[in-house]
C-alpha cells in the first residue's frame, strides 16, 4: 500500500502547532520550578543506610511539587511499578469502614486485584476489600462516557474517596482530559466537600497544559517510566497532592513514623531530574507520533481513537483490529522495530494482575517502559492494540511507514 505521509504531515500542522505550545508553556514550568529549588549538582549526591537528611531527595520532592501545584510530594525510585504506587496511596489514605468509589467504569486490570475485585483468595485477602473498605463503580453510558448524572446520585458523605483513572486502560473508553476532570471533581466535591478526589495520572502528565491538582483533585500519581521520567528514569513513581494525604501514602510505602523521612535512593538524583525537565519535549514528540498514528490508521480504514483532531488526554493510541491474529501481528511488527530486541517475536502469556492473556511488544531501553515507543493488548474482543510513546517522532514515524507496507 502507497501512502503520502508528507501530505499527512502537511494536514497535521494545526495539531502539531498545539502540541509544541503545550511543550513550551510546560518546558517553561519545569525550568522555572528547578531555579526556584535551586537546583546544584550536591542534589544529585545521595546519602545510603536509612536515607535520612537526604538533601537531593528533598530538593526532588519540592521539584516535582511545584511542576504539579500540589502542596507535598514524594518521588521514590521504591515504587516497583504504577500500580505500587497507586495502591500506597490508596491503602495510605482508605481504612476499613471507608468507600472507595471508581468514576470511570472498572479501573484497569491491574488494579482490580489491587481493590479485590479479582485474583485468588489470598490476593483477595491482601486487597482493600479484603481490609475492609467497602468499593462501588459507576459503569460508563455505553461503555465509552462518564455518566455525570449517575456521580451525582452516588457521591454522598459515606464516600471516602473517588478513583478518577484518567488513561483508558484496557478499554475503548475515551480518556479523561484535564476538562472532564475538573467536571467530576466539581460534582464531587458540591456534594461531599470532604471526598478524596484521586487521580491515576499515568501517561497524562505534560500532555496539557494544566495538572488535575489545578482543577480540583486533592490527590495524583504516576510511574516515572511513563512521561515525567522523560524516557531515562530507570524506576519509581511519583505522588502529588495535599499535604497530609501524601504524607499518609508515604507512610504505607516505608512505615508509619518514617514515613517520606527515609529510604536510600542509590544515586538515582541525577536521572530523575534530568528525566523531569526532558519530559515536556519527550511527550511533545510521542503525541505528535500518537497523532500522525491517529491519521494514518483513519486514512487506511482502521478503527481507532482517538481521532487525530481530538483533544489529546493521554499519550495512548488505540487501534481496535477485531482479530487476535491482527492484533498479534501488529505487536509483532512494533516489536521488530524496536532499538532493543528488535529480534524477538513476541507472544501472548499470563502476565501477573491480569486476568487474560496479554501480547506485548516493548524492545525498550528500560523494561516496561511505556514513554518509549511500545504496543500491547490483552487476548480478548475487541482485539484492541494500545500504542504509546516513543523518544523520537522519527522512531514512531519510521514504524508507521514499515507497518503500511506490511499492509
Amino acid at each position: 500500500m502507497n501512502y503520502n505521509f508528507k501530505q499527512a504531515e502537511y494536514a497535521l500542522r494545526d495539531e502539531f502547532d498545539k502540541i509544541d505550545e503545550i511543550r513550551d508553556y510546560n518546558q517553561r514550568k519545569v525550568l522555572k520550578a528547578f531555579y526556584d529549588n535551586r537546583v546544584a549538582p550536591e542534589h544529585f549526591y545521595t546519602v545510603s543506610g536509612y536515607g535520612h537528611d537526604d538533601l537531593g531527595r528533598e530538593v526532588l520532592d519540592k521539584t516535582f511539587a511545584q511542576v504539579f501545584c500540589a502542596e507535598r510530594a514524594i518521588v521514590r525510585i521504591h515504587f516497583a511499578s504504577g500500580t505500587h504506587t497507586l495502591a500506597c496511596a490508596l491503602f495510605g489514605n482508605l481504612k476499613a469502614g471507608d468507600k472507595l468509589l471508581s468514576v470511570a467504569g472498572t479501573p484497569y486490570d491491574t488494579m482490580l486485584e489491587v481493590i479485590g475485585t479479582a485474583g485468588d483468595d489470598e490476593t483477595k485477602r491482601a486487597s482493600l476489600i479484603g481490609n475492609g473498605v467497602l468499593y462501588d463503580e459507576i459503569p460508563l453510558i455505553n461503555g465509552i462516557d462518564v455518566d455525570y448524572s449517575a456521580l451525582e446520585k452516588s457521591v454522598d458523605f459515606n464516600t471516602t474517596m473517588v478513583l478518577i483513572q484518567r488513561s483508558k486502560g484496557y478499554s475503548t473508553r475515551k480518556s479523561l482530559t484535564v476538562d472532564e476532570i475538573e467536571k467530576i471533581c466539581k460534582i464531587v466535591k458540591s456534594k461531599n466537600p470532604n471526598c478524596i478526589c484521586f487521580v491515576d495520572n499515568c501517561y497524562g502528565e505534560f500532555v496539557d497544559k494544566r495538572e488535575p491538582l489545578e482543577v480540583g483533585a486533592d490527590l495524583m500519581a504516576g510511574s516515572l517510566i511513563k512521561n515525567p521520567g522523560g524516557g531515562i528514569v530507570e524506576a519509581g513513581g511519583y505522588i502529588a497532592g495535599k499535604e497530609l494525604y501524601v504524607e499518609r501514602s508515604a507512610n504505607r510505602l516505608t512505615a508509619p513514623g518514617i514515613g517520606s523521612e527515609g529510604g536510600a535512593m542509590f544515586n538515582q538524583h541525577r536521572l530523575i531530574f534530568q528525566g523531569l525537565f526532558m519530559a515536556p519535549s519527550v511527550v511533545s514528540e510521542a503525541l505528535k507520533g500518537a497523532v500522525l498514528a491517529a491519521k494514518v490508521f483513519e486514512d487506511t480504514g482502521f478503527n481507532s481513537s482517538p481521532k487525530y483532531n481530538e483533544k489529546r488526554a493521554d499519550i495512548i493510541q488505540n487501534i481496535i483490529f477485531g482479530k487476535a491474529e491482527h492484533l498479534e501481528n501488529f505487536c509483532k511488527t512494533i516489536q521488530a522495530l524496536s532499538p532493543v530486541n528488535g529480534y524477538v517475536t513476541p507472544v501472548p502469556e499470563n502476565i501477573p494482575g491480569y486476568e487474560d492473556k496479554v501480547i506485548m511488544a516493548g524492545g525498550t531501553f528500560i523494561e516496561g517502559s511505556t514513554i518509549e515507543l511500545s504496543a500491547d493488548g490483552p487476548i480478548r474482543p475487541p482485539y484492541a492494540a494500545y500504542m504509546q510513546g516513543g523518544l523520537n517522532y522519527a522512531h514512531i514515524k519510521i514504524c508507521l511507514e514499515e507497518m503500511i507496507k506490511k499492509l
